[in-house]
């Protein structure tokens, strides 16, 4: 099962609302919190991610099953676990960022 969850984007403004996720060193805001279902992604100068995931939105999907989802996939982060529950990867194809998110049962 795979469905849509959010649209994130890259900004350099500081967002209400952002929290710091340490691993990444990026401010994020909560997509719940938007009317679109936009998560707002602000970059430390200094943070590892780098390359189309920094540059580029990216569309974000909960999934049942994360191997599947990234299975011959060009895994480009992750994965990797933002929350206690959550384990998160990232895929570049057909020119754009996808995000796969996957929550423990």
């Amino acid at each position: 099962m795979r469905q849509f969850h959010h649209v994130g984007i890259p900004t350099d403004e500081e967002q209400p609302g952002e929290v710091y996720v340490e691993d990444t060193r990026v401010w994020v805001t909560d997509p719940m919190e938007h009317p679109y279902r936009v998560e707002f992604l602000r970059y430390e100068p200094d943070s590892p991610v780098t390359g189309p995931l920094r540059d580029l939105p990216h569309f974000a999907f909960k999934t049942d099953d994360l191997q599947r989802e990234i299975e011959g996939k060009n895994v480009i982060l992750g994965p990797f676990r933002p929350t206690e529950d959550l384990s998160v990867v990232f895929i570049y194809e057909d020119g754009g960022v996808f995000e796969f998110m996957q929550w423990d049962e």
